[in-house]
This record gives structure tokens, C-alpha cells and sequence, in this order.
């Protein structure tokens, strides 16, 4: 059973994807580390659920990147 993330930590992260492109990659403790770098965090906690919505966000995006090459690229 997954986890259900607030509003707050997705648009959180999801501004945070879009305010420093190339920043972020499907790493968990590196994608940690930038966030604790780039926002003040109130607790351990929070700071965990963004870096791990912002690799889950990282993730989705990859698959629609690799989704959309698909059907652009003619089947060989």
C-alpha cells in the first residue's frame, strides 16, 4: 500500500522540478541533499516526503519522455 502525499509536499516539489531543471534525477539521497540545499525544510520528515515525491515526479516524467520518443520514432 502506498503512501498519499499532501497538496502542500506534491506542489512543493513539483515548483521546485520547475524552478531548477537539471537539478534533480531519479536519486533519492542526491535529489535529499538539493533540496535541503535549495529550501529551509521545518523538520526531517517533510524534507523526506518532498525528495521522495520529487524521484517519484522525476520517474513519471522520464516514462512520458520515453512514451512520447515511442511514438514519435517510426518501428523499425
Amino acid at each position: 500500500m502506498g503512501s498519499i502525499r499532501s497538496s502542500g509536499i506534491k506542489k512543493t516539489a513539483e515548483s521546485l522540478v520547475t524552478s531548477f531543471p537539471g537539478k534533480f534525477n531519479l536519486d533519492f539521497h542526491e535529489n535529499r541533499e538539493v533540496v535541503r540545499q535549495v529550501v529551509t525544510v521545518p523538520s526531517k520528515k517533510t524534507l523526506n516526503n518532498i525528495a521522495g515525491y520529487v524521484t517519484r515526479y522525476m520517474l513519471k516524467l522520464e516514462s512520458r519522455r520515453k512514451k512520447e520518443e515511442e511514438e514519435v520514432a517510426p518501428p523499425v
